[in-house]
């Protein structure tokens, strides 16, 4: 079952949080090649506004780590000039809602460049972005709309969901010859510390994690909603021995994974904070019922987001799957 994987397993560790890590792994990487670029709004003296770039602007100078003006448009339309000149830009929308300004320009052009060239240019980018809700943001900052990239040929899509995962995760993104999509869950970005080696490493894109070991339900999620879904897990041990697994790329996903779990629990729960309708778990069901049909014992459970705008502040709570949906569904899945 797949993990993180590191170029020296002997390296010494630090603890960080999570958007501690993203820096780090920009860090490890900017001074490890010198075309990897990093461009955005506030990216440079500012730090960023979570400040997962601090300290950038200072190490590699301003012709390397550029901010921009306020435009996703043209930040997208950089960094896929600067991806077809041979150069590894990694630009950063400020928020995820931030980005459907820039999708004609994803969509059109990142997304086909390679291919529509039939080889001919590359268009070797991380698109980073700050998704998810948890934060008491306004309009267009909570949305988890991680779909839209996925269902889109020619993206990559990552989603971290520890600081050891956040940077080798995102190092590998960089160093990927496609276009990657590389979503950072701020509810968690100062959420807990982990260990993570010092010096560039790679968690391999397209390999889900066990984070959880078990045998009666298996629990699939990624990103910040992996944390209710392991506090829900050891809620039910003794009763229920729930298997979570954190698919971690969406796109690719690891359905072998997937599969190889369902196989051995006969149940699943799927968790995520994105709208119900149209969310990745309609494709995990779906890659379940195609693949391992004869192995179900019950109807595979949602526990999601709701089809409704983002909402503001008080209601946000309602509209994030916690540790009580999660656990809930996981026995009426298993009792079935």
């Amino acid at each position: 079952m797949a993990g993180n994987t590191s170029s020296d397993t002997d390296a010494t560790a630090e603890d960080l949080l999570l958007v501690e890590a993203v820096a780090e792994g920009l860090h490890d990487e900017m001074a490890h090649d010198d075309s990897v670029i990093v461009l955005g709004e506030d990216v440079g003296q500012s730090g960023g506004v979570f400040r997962a770039t601090e300290g950038l602007y200072e190490a590699f100078g301003d012709e390397r780590v550029i901010d921009t003006p306020l435009s996703e448009t043209g930040i997208a339309g950089a960094a896929i000039g600067l991806a077809a000149s041979g150069l590894r830009p990694v630009m950063e929308i400020q928020f995820m809602g931030f980005t459907y300004a820039a999708l004609e320009q994803l969509y059109t052009r990142a997304a086909r460049l390679h291919a529509r060239s039939r080889g001919q240019y590359p268009c070797q980018l991380v698109l980073r972005a700050p998704f998810g809700g948890g934060v008491r943001a306004p309009d267009l900052h909570g949305e988890s709309m991680e779909t839209i990239f996925v269902h889109h040929p020619g993206f990559k899509v990552v989603v971290p969901s520890t600081p050891r995962d956040a940077k080798g995760l995102l190092i590998a993104s960089i160093r990927d010859p496609d276009p990657v999509v590389f979503l950072e869950p701020k509810k968690i970005y100062r959420a807990f510390r982990e260990e993570v080696p010092e010096g560039a490493y790679e968690t391999p894109l397209g390999e889900a994690a066990i984070r959880r070991e078990g045998r009666d339900v298996t629990a699939l999620t990624w990103g910040a909603m992996t944390r209710p879904t392991l506090e829900a897990a050891a809620d039910l041990a003794g009763d229920i021995d729930v298997e979570v697994l954190d698919l971690r790329t969406l796109s690719p996903m690891d359905r072998e994974t997937v599969v190889a779990s369902f196989e051995k629990t006969g149940r699943a729960v799927v968790v995520h904070e994105a709208p119900r309708t149209g969310g990745l778990a309609g494709e995990v069901i779906a890659t379940l019922q195609e693949e391992a049909l004869l192995y179900q014992e019950a109807p595979v459970g949602r526990v999601t987001g709701w089809d409704t705008v983002y909402p503001l502040y008080e209601l946000e709570d309602f509209q994030l799957p916690n540790t009580t949906r999660v656990r809930e569904k996981i026995r009426e899945v298993a009792a079935f």
